[in-house]
């Protein structure tokens, strides 16, 4: 069996220096907010290009207290598209705002800036891009069009860890970005976590006052409303372990995407995005009768997966949320499969992925 993600497997790669980072934090002074996050925090800012990164408790929690230290609020609407995970709207909810669905680019999949600016209105306050699959949104042109609309941009980089747009890096275009070190992401721990990342100092204070309770620094105090999000020293030290490891992955996932790409063309299947900064994510194709060939592929001992159907202006939770119809949209959800890519996983079995997808189409004909 040929696992869509096994992120166990990236945990034996490098056992041993993980093994050492944890031991650091058992053997240390503190537990909570101690020298691994600390030191985290200042190696992923690097990473991030940026100067400040705090470290919270999930990347569902980065979005929502960076959008509020951002001043989004109650009725506030937050631009943002539906071919994302569930997450980045719930975030968008926990704000008390609204969210309010964005066509996405065919090309790219990420939201189109044509398609957002038609639906500004006099209550939209931010803007959330999704950087989907590790592939760059147009941050260039979203800029300036937050610039244009007094917008706050808030990158959505769950799926995007050292990405670059132009040689610049993913999560410095914007006022903040938010980060998910969920475990199947290109940099992942062992359970949840997240961080924020900013160029703004007083942006990054605010929110470690929100992931702690609305306490100033060095204070026990709640100066305002605050929560209990906070990035533990077991996941930091991890994460700082597997950090260095990062660029070196990302240029497997992208050895593995150019070797996918050889392997099925000619098969009438639609490619990702072929773009320079992409950290591949997910290697996803668009294919006809998706749900039957991935039915086939899992019986053939070939792990695939679906991200994400239905779009999320088709969920209860967001109904509401789509001001216009989403035709891009839909139809991406309904025949977007995700390949094995993860290096542990993917390298060396992309020929035998391939094969079968040809067998398993050459059938269907």
């Amino acid at each position: 069996m040929i696992p869509q993600a096994a992120p166990p497997l990236r945990i034996a790669r490098f056992r041993g220096e993980i093994d050492a980072s944890i031991a650091r934090v058992l053997s240390g002074p503190s537990y909570i907010l101690g020298e691994a996050v600390a030191a985290f925090e200042a190696a992923f800012a690097v990473t991030a290009g940026v100067k400040h990164c705090v470290g919270v408790a999930s990347g569902t929690d980065a979005l929502a207290l960076a959008l509020r230290a951002l001043g989004v609020g109650l009725g506030d609407e937050v631009l943002l598209p539906s071919l994302t995970f569930a997450g980045t709207a719930q975030a968008i909810l926990h704000c008390g705002a609204v969210p309010v669905f964005v066509e996405v680019d065919a090309a790219t999949r990420c939201i189109d800036p044509v398609a957002a600016e038609q639906v500004i209105g006099p209550r939209t306050a931010a803007l959330v891009p999704v950087h989907l699959f590790g592939h760059p949104a147009n941050m260039h042109a979203l800029m300036a069009l937050a610039d244009k609309h007094r917008l706050a941009v808030v990158e959505d980089c769950a799926q995007s860890h050292g990405g670059t747009l132009d040689g610049r890096e993913l999560g410095s275009f914007g006022h903040a970005a938010a980060y998910s070190f969920y475990p199947t992401k290109n940099l992942g721990g062992v359970g949840d976590g997240g961080a924020v990342v900013t160029a703004d100092s007083d942006l990054a204070d605010r929110l470690r006052r929100l992931r702690y309770y609305g306490f100033a620094a060095g204070g026990r105090v709640s100066g305002g409303i605050g929560f209990n999000s906070r990035l533990d020293e077991i996941q930091a030290a991890i994460l700082l372990a597997l950090l260095p490891h990062l660029a070196e992955a990302n240029a497997e996932r992208r050895a593995s995407a150019a070797r996918y790409r050889a392997l099925l063309a000619g098969m009438g299947i639609g490619m990702p995005p072929e773009q320079a900064g992409s950290v591949y994510h997910q290697f996803a194709v668009t294919v006809p009768d998706r749900d039957r060939l991935k039915r086939r592929l899992d019986a053939a001992g070939i792990g695939t997966a679906v991200h994400y159907a239905p779009g999320l202006h088709r969920h209860p939770a967001f109904v509401d949320g789509a001001r216009t119809p989403l035709p891009i949209t839909d139809a991406l959800a309904d025949s977007l499969l995700s390949m094995p890519i993860q290096p542990e996983v993917a390298s060396n079995h992309e020929e035998r992925v391939a094969l079968a997808i040809r067998g398993l189409l050459h059938c269907a004909e």
